[in-house]
């Protein structure tokens, strides 16, 4: 039984979906301001493995992921690049989708954006104020957090020691310094929406809850994103969803993921220190980049350096090459009256096909999976370099559940793990080895051994490769089909 973390009670629970077979599953995206770094391809690799998995285990999944394409941040930068903010957010989710796309991450059932939802933003912030838990100021609206009694209780933080400890600029037009901005007042800077209270744009925090609830429901069953989201974005979230809709909880379970850090700082854009996911697919495949972002259980924080990425590689190749010598062999005659068998391989492979189930049901543990599969990788190896081994239908067959079993968990990985055409790779290895065949060829003819020479020939000729003997010297060519 798969069981998660949830940073709402703070315990492990069994997962159990709203309603039976399927999950919906919201997760917070950009702010679209610029490309993409190892911070958000992180989380988005996290989500991806989640869904893969919990699709593997036969559930419906609806999965959603939104981007912020209005706020101050998007405004300042869209002067600095000379574009509007629309072009700007345009330019910037593009790249971002891309980006998930080298990465092989699953496209999300549905990309939502703020300029896309202003009417239902709008009315989540009518009913608010109807309700009693919101209140319009001077052209803004601010959600009133005395009027909902469980703020606090996805942080664990009191609002009494919330307020005394808060360093933030009071405002005279809010009731309390807490309070936060569903709609903000905005007439000169554009973009900005006409609404009951004037001009201007939604707060960050109520667009999530808009969406996802006109995407979803009133109640989803995963709700993921940062650690650094947990306050105020995600507590905020729960406010106001719960108000609006009486129903609790908002999200059954919240997933958060741990933050990647370079020489022990949060790597972000506001700090300046982060790699963009374009600079390092120019340095590293994307297999690369998810086994070493999963080689870490998604809540934990990873530290980031280029030496570390490339430590990966050897252990890619290990699982490249596995993958490589098992589909030699499933696709190698067998040998007939052949009684080879291996029932200690065999039990080896069950063994890790549970040990796999029990690591992702043990809260999406990757970093377990992956030492799972490198286990599975000795073992196949161990059994394929046996020098008793023979290839017959039942030897045959454990190769192919291992192969499946080790496709299975790669796949859910998102792992690619491509086997390459080394001659398509590396068309000056096949010319220098063709070269080489000819001098051996000339040698030959230079020893009056012209059957061995026209052997040569012939031979690469049947491979589909013309010699031609010329004034000028030796020509070939590969021969089309």
């Amino acid at each position: 039984m798969l069981e998660v973390y949830n940073t709402l009670s703070g315990e492990r629970e069994k997962f159990e979906p709203i309603n039976s077979g399927k999950v919906n599953i919201y997760v917070c995206g950009l702010t679209v301001q610029n490309y993409s770094h190892i911070g958000h391809i992180r989380s988005a690799i996290n989500y991806d493995v989640m869904r893969r998995y919990l699709e593997y285990k036969g559930y419906e999944v609806n999965f959603v992921q939104n981007f912020t394409d209005i706020n101050e941040k998007i405004v300042r930068r869209a002067l600095e690049e000379e574009m509007s903010p629309e072009e700007l957010a345009d330019k910037y989710s593009k790249a971002y989708l891309e980006d998930l796309e080298s990465l092989n991450v699953k496209k999300a059932d549905s990309y939502c954006s703020v300029s896309n939802n202003i009417p239902e933003i709008i009315e989540v912030i009518e009913k608010l104020i109807e309700k009693g838990y919101a209140y319009e100021s001077e052209g803004s609206v601010y959600f009133s957090v005395e009027k909902f009694d469980d703020y606090g209780k996805l942080s664990g933080r009191n609002l009494e020691d919330m307020e005394a400890g808060a360093r933030i600029k009071i405002e005279e037009s809010k009731n309390h310094p807490m309070d936060f901005a569903l709609w903000k007042k905005e007439e000169e800077k554009k973009p900005n929406w006409d609404s009951p209270w004037g001009r201007g744009w939604p707060g960050w925090h109520i667009e999530c809850s808009a969406m996802s609830m006109n995407y979803l429901d009133t109640q989803i069953d995963i709700h993921g994103g940062g650690t650094d989201l947990i306050f105020p974005h995600h507590e905020n979230e729960i406010a106001q969803s719960e108000a609006y809709s009486g129903k609790k909880p908002f999200a059954k379970y919240w997933l958060h993921n741990g933050t990647v850090n370079l020489r022990g700082e949060k790597m972000s854009k506001s700090l300046g220190n982060f790699y963009t996911t374009r600079e390092l697919l120019k340095k590293f495949s994307a297999d690369t980049l998810r086994y070493f972002l999963l080689s870490k259980h998604y809540r934990s924080p990873i530290e980031f350096s280029i030496e570390e990425v490339e430590k990966t590689k050897k252990a890619l190749d290990k699982l490249v090459n596995t993958k490589k010598r098992m589909e030699k062999l499933i696709n190698k005659e067998e040998r007939r009256n052949s009684d080879f068998y291996d029932s200690e391989f065999n039990n080896n492979i069950k063994a890790h096909n549970r040990n796999f189930e029990k690591a992702m049901n043990n809260d999406f543990n990757t970093a377990q999976t992956i030492g799972v599969l490198n286990e599975l990788v000795s073992d196949i190896n161990s059994f394929v370099n046996n020098p008793d081994l023979e290839i017959n239908n039942k030897s045959k067959k454990l190769i192919k559940e291992s192969y499946d079993l080790f496709n299975k968990i790669t796949s859910i990985l998102g792992l690619k793990l491509k086997v390459e055409n080394n001659k398509e790779k590396n068309p000056e290895l096949l010319k220098n080895l063709i070269d080489y065949i000819l001098e051996l060829r000339e040698n030959a003819r230079d020893n009056k051994d012209y059957k061995k020479a026209d052997k040569i020939r012939d031979d690469l000729k049947e491979m589909g490769i013309e010699v031609n003997d010329s004034p000028q010297g030796v020509e070939w060519e590969i021969r089309e089909e």
